[in-house]
């Protein structure tokens, strides 16, 4: 599975180590990525996310629901996971 914040969308970026002597060797940086299940009231489920700790911290802002439609609006929410009542 891709490294991708299923609410904001963060992927993983490329760059450089650089040594002591400077020397450049390519490198990735991952998002700090975790699954999550989280209860929605609107739709009286739990969902599993894959989500970032940037993406927490927005859903603990506006909220699961408004976070969600925000997701698939701009297109990072592709697919969640719903689980049992």
């Amino acid at each position: 599975m891709a490294q991708v914040c299923q609410i904001t969308g963060k992927r993983a970026m490329v760059g450089n180590n650089v040594s002591h002597s400077r020397r450049h060797t390519k490198r990735v940086f991952n998002p700090n990525l975790f699954t999550r299940k989280f209860y929605w009231p609107e739709q009286d489920v739990w969902v599993r996310i894959r989500i970032s700790n940037a993406g927490l911290r927005l859903i603990n802002k506006i909220g699961l629901n408004a976070a969600l439609m925000r997701a698939e609006a701009g297109g990072t929410l592709k697919k969640f996971e719903i689980l049992e009542k």
